[in-house]
C-alpha cells in the first residue's frame, strides 16, 4: 500500500514542512541541533549569510534615502509595507480549490484592508490635512467636508462590504467563508494597530520613528553575526536558530548603540522638528529641552586617550538608553511570537519578498511591538502634560467642599443677575 509523505504527523520526523519559493535555509525541524556545533564551522551557511547582507544593504540604503526624503515618503513606505504584510498574512490561510469557487472574494479582503486605512488615517491626519489646505478655499471647503463626513464614510464602505460577504455565502462554504472573515479582521486589528502608533511617531518627529526602527534593525544584525560567530546555546525552543551568545551580544550592542544614535540623530532639526501638516518643506523649529546639549567634564583620572575631557550629551540620549533596553530585551519577544505562529501553520517564511530574509512580515515582528511601545514611551514621559484653563477649572472645583461648591454656583448666579443702577 502506497504511504503519501504528507500524511505523516507533523511532529514526527518524517513530517514535510511547507517551505515557500526562494528560502535558502534549512527548516528548523530538520537543521542540525546548536549544542557545541558553530554555524561558523558550516560552510553552507556562508552563502546565506551573503544573501541576507546584500538585501540588507540595499534595504538600510533605500530606507536613509526615504528618511532624507521625509515624513510624506516615509508614511508612503509604511503604506507599503502594509500592503505587503496584508498580502502574506491573506495568503496564509488561502486555499485554492475554495478560491475558485467564490469569484471575488479575495477583492473582498481588499476592501476591508483599504476601508481600514481610510478610516485609521483620517482619523490620524485630518488635521494635518486642513492645515495644508488653509490658503485654498475651494480646497478646505472640499477636505473640511472630508473630515466632517468621514466617519459616517468609513462606515457605509465597510457595511457594503459586510453586505458583500452575506450576499456571496455559498452552501458548503459557509465554515471557509467565516473564517476568512474573522481571519481578515485579525490581520487588519494587528497590521493597522501597529502602524497607526508607527505614523504616529513619524509626525511627532521622525527622531522617534527612526531611532526605535534602527534599534531593531541593530539588534537584529547583532543577533544574527553573535549568534553566527559565537553561538552554542540554544537560547528558546521556538527558534533553535538562536542563542544565547546572540542574545546578550545583541543586547549589548544595541543598548551602546542606542545612546551614540540618539546624540548623532538629535542633532538634526529635519529629525527632530513635529511636522504639523502634510507638506515637504523644510522644518524649523525650536528643538526643545531635550535636544539641547549638556556639558560633561571627565575627571582627571580617566584614560588619556580621550581626545577632549569634555562631553557632549543630549538628554534624549539617557531616554534612549530605555529605548534600547527594551529593544534588546522586551521586542525580541515578537520574533519568537512570529516563530511559534509560524511553526503552527508549518510554514518556514510568511513570504520570499526579501532574498534571505523571507517575508515583509518576517521583518516587521519586532517592529510591531517596538513602534507601539516608543509611543506610549513619548506620550507618557517626553511630552508635556498640556492642561487647558478648562481643566484646570474643573479640577480646582472637583477640590472644593460641598459648602464651597454651593456657594460658588450661587455667586455665578448672582453674577447673571441684573442689578438697576439709579440715575442722577
Amino acid at each position: 500500500m502506497h504511504t503519501d509523505n504528507n500524511s505523516s504527523a507533523p511532529g514526527t520526523p518524517s513530517g514535510r514542512i511547507r517551505r515557500r519559493r526562494g528560502s535558502n535555509e534549512v527548516p528548523s525541524e530538520v537543521a542540525k541541533a546548536n549544542g557545541n556545533h558553530l554555524l561558523v564551522s558550516d560552510r553552507s551557511k556562508y552563502k546565506s549569510m551573503l544573501i541576507r547582507a546584500y538585501s540588507s544593504v540595499w534595504m538600510i540604503g533605500g530606507f536613509a534615502f526615504i528618511i532624507y526624503m521625509g515624513h510624506l515618503y516615509i508614511w508612503a513606505m509604511v503604506v507599503v509595507i502594509q500592503i505587503f504584510m496584508a498580502k502574506e498574512l491573506f495568503n496564509l490561510l488561502r486555499r485554492a480549490h475554495e478560491d475558485r469557487q467564490l469569484p471575488g472574494f479575495r477583492l473582498l479582503n481588499w476592501h476591508f484592508f483599504f476601508t481600514a486605512m481610510l478610516f485609521v488615517y483620517g482619523r490620524m491626519l485630518s488635521q494635518r490635512l486642513v492645515n495644508t489646505v488653509t490658503l485654498d478655499k475651494v480646497l478646505y471647503k472640499l477636505v473640511s467636508r472630508f473630515v466632517k463626513y468621514h466617519m459616517v464614510t468609513c462606515y457605509f464602505f465597510y457595511i457594503a462590504g459586510f453586505m458583500w460577504f452575506i450576499l456571496t455565502l455559498k452552501k458548503k462554504m459557509y465554515k471557509y467563508q467565516f473564517s476568512q472573515y474573522a481571519w481578515t479582521h485579525m490581520i487588519l486589528i494587528v497590521v493597522f494597530t501597529q502602524s497607526a502608533f508607527t505614523v504616529a511617531n513619524i509626525f511627532e518627529g521622525i527622531f522617534w520613528f527612526l531611532l526605535p526602527a534602527s534599534l531593531i534593525v541593530i539588534n537584529d544584525i547583532a543577533a544574527y553575526f553573535f549568534g553566527f560567530f559565537f553561538g552554542r546555546t540554544p537560547l528558546i525552543k521556538l527558534s533553535p536558530k538562536k542563542t544565547w551568545e546572540g542574545f546578550i551580544g545583541a543586547s549589548i550592542t544595541t543598548i551602546i548603540s542606542a545612546f551614540l544614535l540618539a546624540n548623532v540623530f538629535g542633532r538634526f532639526q529635519w529629525l527632530t522638528c513635529p511636522r504639523k501638516d502634510l507638506s515637504t518643506g523644510w522644518l524649523d523649529c525650536d528643538p526643545g529641552p531635550l535636544f539641547k546639549p549638556e556639558y560633561f567634564t571627565l575627571p582627571e583620572w580617566f584614560p588619556a586617550w580621550f581626545l577632549s575631557r569634555e562631553i557632549v550629551v543630549l538628554p534624549v540620549q539617557w531616554h534612549a538608553l530605555l529605548l534600547g533596553l527594551f529593544a534588546s530585551i522586551i521586542a525580541p519577544f515578537g520574533g519568537f511570537f512570529a516563530s511559534g505562529f509560524k511553526r503552527a501553520f508549518k510554514i518556514k517564511d510568511f513570504g520570499d519578498s526579501i532574498p534571505g530574509h523571507g517575508g515583509m512580515t518576517d521583518r516587521m515582528d519586532c517592529q510591531m511591538v517596538m513602534a507601539v511601545f516608543a509611543y506610549i514611551y513619548h506620550q507618557s514621559f517626553v511630552v508635556p502634560q498640556n492642561l487647558s484653563i478648562e481643566m484646570i477649572l474643573d479640577q480646582i472645583i472637583l477640590n472644593l467642599t460641598f459648602e464651597e461648591q454651593i456657594r460658588k454656583s450661587w455667586h455665578d448666579e448672582a453674577s447673571f443677575v441684573k442689578i438697576p443702577v439709579p440715575i442722577g
